[in-house]
């Protein structure tokens, strides 16, 4: 009884995991209607920050140990500034969502090959189809894409941040909590330094702070949290896989709160996406 309710604790915290990443793409899409990409970056990172630091003050720990902070720094720098820097700089420079969103998917198969020296063509070929549904979920952006020089360099940026942030992070064996103060106080420098150079603006309404708040206490804090601990227990490349079931969440989320009906190919991707999962996870 014991074990099977820890499989149902993991399973539950999995599920809610992918839920709430998946509505940051609704959250995101609304705030940034209301402000520039980095003003509503710099404003989330900061809200994170203050609350890790509340967060900090009740465990009255500032620090992680001694003799690892410049590698959690480090971790901090790929993946919450380098990572989230480079994603935008890559949709400012004419890469649609669907395309990056695409290139970001290669992610568990790059990470599949990294750590697993013995990986089996099953599970490889599970990743491939699953990525080819992730393409065939956003092929209405994909289709439109325009790819530029630069807006390829920093997807390709924002892909090398996020595989060599999670694979540092994996080597951590501190508590999440313990970690993710400095390391949102370095994404957050980061994210300052790279500002001045981008448009910067925003409106103080509430569609821009309710999307903020969801962005910088849900995601940034809670659902960080929740990835970091399924990154510390679980298998890397199993985690990382969780990435091609958010734009399938998110479509049927917009479906369910503004009535977007997939598609046709949005639906064939999404079996694909689950049949490659199965195949790669069994």
């Amino acid at each position: 009884m014991q074990v099977e309710s820890l499989a149902w604790r993991r399973h539950g915290a999995t599920l809610l995991f992918v839920l709430l990443w998946s509505g940051g793409a609704l959250a995101a899409k609304w705030g940034l209607t209301h402000a520039s990409a980095f003003a509503f970056l710099v404003v989330r990172l900061g809200v994170a920050l203050a609350a890790l630091t509340l967060i900090a003050l009740t465990r009255r720990q500032w620090w992680p140990a001694a003799g690892t902070r410049w590698q959690v720094a480090g971790t901090g720098v790929l993946l919450i500034g380098g990572y989230q820097a480079a994603y935008l700089l890559a949709l400012a420079n004419d890469i649609t969502p669907g395309a990056l969103a695409t290139v970001l998917g290669v992610q568990p198969i790059l990470t599949l090959v990294a750590l697993e020296r013995a990986h089996s063509a099953r599970r490889l070929a599970g990743l491939a189809l699953a990525l080819v549904g992730l393409a065939l979920v956003v092929a209405q952006s994909l289709m439109s894409a325009r790819l530029s020089a630069a807006g390829s360099v920093w997807a390709l940026g924002a892909l090398a941040c996020m595989t060599l942030g999670t694979l540092a992070q994996k080597s951590s064996r501190q508590t999440p909590l313990d970690v993710l103060p400095l390391q949102y106080a370095v994404g957050l420098a980061l994210a300052l330094l790279v500002a001045p150079t981008q448009p910067w603006h925003f409106d103080a309404s509430w569609g821009f702070w309710l999307p903020l708040l969801y962005m910088g206490l849900v995601i940034s804090v809670g659902a960080t949290l929740l990835l970091y601990r399924m990154i510390a227990t679980g298998n890397l490349v199993t985690v990382t896989s969780l990435f091609y079931l958010v734009p399938v969440v998110t479509a049927l989320l917009d479906w369910g709160i503004f009535g977007h009906r997939p598609t046709t190919l949005a639906v064939a991707g999404t079996a694909a996406i689950l049949l490659g999962l199965r195949l790669a996870l069994r």
